[in-house]
């Protein structure tokens, strides 16, 4: 099997030869380049020549293809800053307040920076080799993320501590604004279809399944109360939209996810990107038969500051809980550091030829 057929046939139930490999590798890639990332994360030539570049160093089956988490966040109008040695960062709302919400326009992707840049991305890797791997076109953050840059994280979550805190308290309305709940779901609903369009792009682009980070609203910044109230149902809402379309989504929540992977099942989402803080044994216990897993290797204590025999240890820790059955796709937690040494992703990839093969 070639990477491409390794990966449909996990996403489809099956078992394949070995498992596949993904690689969360975009940082790596700018790194790798010589460019300053400043000027690499804005160019979409420069980024499908070092993820094709990283694929022919590699060897792995899954291309997971993004410049950060702040792309649909600049489209909406936020202050982004782009970084020398990282992804580029949200750092400014593009709102000042909930009532200013009439001021929100949905982005068209192929017209506005940086989205038309991360779509020829994904455009030209699916031409190039979208014949032999799999081909992620990150759709960047989910609508809790998004709506949370939109607005300013602080003032996002303090937001929601208040509709909390009326619930608790018995209230219908909060006198200082009686509006305050269906405001926040005005941005939400707002975030979704911006969500939504933008994946609906990156499939017309070739690839073979697009994702969404909603870290923001897992265990270890928000509680599953909070998480079920103001995320499940969009993210539930989102899949069926792709579905709809024959479109598998990766749902990706970083930290500890073990608290809510049942309800990450309930959305549909064919595939939960999660990371190495979640247990394994309960996280299998609640995909098998449901949902593929990728994930869940440190990318920083073990895949970038670790040795390729760590690498290797935590891979078959990993493989022996999360493969039989299939449904596993091994991989980094979360996105890779820049200056993460090629030795361990070999380690990786050999890990799973190594200790992933179906008998």
């Amino acid at each position: 099997m070639n990477g491409l057929e390794r990966t449909w046939a996990v996403l489809k139930g099956g078992i394949p030869d070995r498992l596949p490999v993904d690689l969360h590798n975009f940082m790596m890639t700018a790194h790798s380049s010589g460019q300053p990332f400043s000027e690499f994360f804005q160019d979409g030539e420069a980024m499908a020549e070092g993820q094709i570049n990283a694929w022919r160093e590699f060897g792995h089956d899954v291309l997971l293809v993004e410049n950060g988490t702040a792309a649909l966040a600049e489209a909406c109008g936020c202050e982004v800053e782009y970084l020398e040695e990282s992804a580029p960062v949200s750092h400014g709302p593009a709102i000042k307040s909930l009532d200013d919400l009439d001021k929100l326009t949905v982005p068209d992707p192929y017209k506005i920076h940086p989205l038309r840049e991360n779509l020829k991305a994904t455009r030209i890797i699916s031409r190039e080799i979208g014949d032999k791997v799999f081909v992620i076109g990150r759709a960047d953050q989910g609508p809790f993320s998004l709506a949370a840059m939109i607005l300013g994280m602080e003032e996002f979550l303090y937001q929601l501590g208040r509709t909390q805190q009326k619930r608790s308290k018995r209230r219908r309305e909060s006198r200082e604004d009686p509006d305050l709940e269906n405001k926040l779901r005005q941005l939400l609903e707002f975030s979704l279809e911006v969500t939504t369009r933008y994946a609906y792009a990156q499939m017309e682009q070739g690839a073979h399944m697009t994702s969404i980070g909603e870290s923001l609203s897992g265990p270890d910044m928000c509680s599953p109360k909070t998480y079920l109230g103001y995320e499940w149902s969009y993210a539930k809402r989102l899949v069926e939209q792709l579905k709809s379309k024959n479109i598998p989504l990766s749902y990706h929540i970083c930290g500890d996810a073990t608290a809510i992977v049942h309800d990450m099942v309930e959305t549909g989402a064919s595939v939960l990107e999660l990371d190495y803080k979640v247990n394994l044994t309960a996280v299998k216990e609640a995909t098998q038969g449901k949902a593929t897993i990728l994930g869940p290797i440190d990318p920083s204590a073990v895949l970038a500051l670790g040795t390729p025999e760590l690498v290797e240890e935590r891979c078959k820790e990993a493989i022996e809980v999360l493969a039989p059955g299939g449904g596993f796709i091994l991989g980094p937690g979360c996105a890779l550091p820049p200056t993460t040494p090629p030795a361990n992703v070999h380690a990786m990839i050999e890990s799973a030829k190594r200790y992933g093969v179906y008998h």
